[in-house]
């Protein structure tokens, strides 16, 4: 990277992350891990329970990530460890997801372990990821440099799928999709390595550098007590946490239900697998269009326009019975998806006051963590007391309508 200006390399390096987290996020998270426990892990299971234990499963996993978040984030900020906490996290998701390639017929429980070990390592990664973006550039560059992450990660994160695509339809049995799990390790790994090595660590307080061990932490659950007592001086901010809380929860839904929702309804893997990844590579001119957007009117009404169509999504979900019902959805989410979660991501950190970026992310991840609760552990009770997926997917409208009705008054 000698040939690029030295902001140019940093921005580029974050980026990167996006790329090898998006691995996770597509094949493990959204595609071919979900069909693979339900049709080889949990073979033998009664027909709703495979769906119903995987939405509970992540509604754990997104509960333990959010426990800790805020306190992590705080601690962060205070010793300057940002990198250190991206790299130990980074590495939980990494491990979980190469052990995955472990996983034989009737292994639910294992399965589902590695699948929380791997939601905790992706999930708590992105708190200090998303915590070194304002360091990075001016105020004014944000809105784009968020947006271009977001696009490249649907660009490796698809490029990624489409070659596990291949593995699974050229390899016999369940190597080909063992493989994958495999190579989402490797692709993980491999692109952490220049936001590590390139991007400088933020600078931490002057008390924060002496303190060692219990002392960290201590000194991290203080400031976040103290954080709880001022937010309320934030309200803008607060506001918009609230809408956000309830929208993602909608959005996050979609991600992990989608493939075992699509699955349990008689869609072939080779469809669901190949409609997702026309969900990558639609959302990588939509992510970069939807920071052009946000530039000409304005972040909120750009997050507006984006939850307007996800509700309309939702209630299509609901008829869906044919092959090519799931892929027009598919494309739909593709160009939502991205740029609503970029401008969320960036509008929030225009409204973070300085120096407590990692600290007031952690706010963020847990807005998005245990609203992310809610949406699985729902959508599981009403799957497994109705013994219908899209009575589930119905309920999911509550979210944006909600989510919409809050951003409302949201100034900005």
């Amino acid at each position: 990277m000698h040939f690029l200006g030295k902001e140019n390399r940093k921005v580029l390096s974050w980026c990167a992350y996006d790329v090898g987290n998006s691995a996770f996020a597509t094949t493990i998270m959204a595609a071919v891990y979900p069909v693979y426990f339900k049709e080889v892990a949990a073979v033998g299971l009664e027909a709703n329970l495979p769906t119903a234990y995987w939405a509970y499963a992540s509604a754990a996993s997104l509960f333990l990530s959010a426990f800790f978040a805020p306190m992590l984030g705080a601690a962060a900020d205070i010793k300057g460890s940002k990198k250190r906490m991206l790299a130990l996290f980074t590495a939980l998701g990494v491990v979980s997801s190469a052990g995955m390639a472990l996983v034989g017929e009737g292994d639910w429980i294992f399965a589902l372990i590695l699948m929380m070990g791997g939601t905790i390592g992706f999930s708590a990664s992105l708190i200090f990821y998303d915590s070194l973006l304002p360091s990075l550039v001016p105020p004014e560059r944000i809105d784009t440099v968020s947006s271009q992450g977001y696009a490249l990660g649907y660009l490796g994160g698809g490029l990624l799928l489409a070659a596990n695509l291949l593995f699974i339809r050229l390899l016999p049995g369940t190597l080909g999709a063992r493989l994958s799990f495999l190579s989402v390790a490797l692709w993980w790994a491999v692109f952490s390595l220049p936001v590590l090595m390139f991007v400088e660590e933020p600078p931490s307080p002057a008390e924060g550098r002496s303190l060692r061990g219990k002392a960290v932490f201590l000194a991290g659950l203080g400031r976040l007590m103290s954080t709880f007592k001022e937010i309320r001086h934030y309200k803008n901010l607060f506001i918009f946490l609230l809408a956000f809380w309830l929208y993602n929860d909608g959005i996050g839904t979609i991600i992990r239900m989608a493939a075992i929702y699509g699955a349990t309804i008689g869609i072939p893997l080779s469809h669901l697998v190949g409609a997702l990844l026309v969900t990558q590579f639609v959302g990588i001119p939509f992510s970069l269009a939807f920071g052009t957007l946000a530039s000409r009117i304005g972040s909120k009404r750009a997050i507006m326009t984006g939850l307007s169509l996800y509700l309309c999504i939702t209630y299509a979900g609901v008829f869906i019975e044919k092959n090519w019902h799931f892929w027009a959805l598919a494309i739909a989410v593709g160009i939502v998806q991205g740029g609503t979660q970029a401008i969320s991501r960036s509008f929030f950190a225009s409204m973070i006051p300085p120096g407590r970026t990692a600290e007031f992310f952690g706010f963020y991840d847990i807005s998005s963590k245990f609203s992310g609760i809610i949406g699985p552990a729902v959508f599981g009770l009403i799957t497994q007391a109705s013994g219908s997926s899209r009575i589930a997917i119905a309920v999911l409208s509550y979210t944006f309508i909600g989510g919409m009705l809050i951003l409302r008054k949201v100034r900005g």
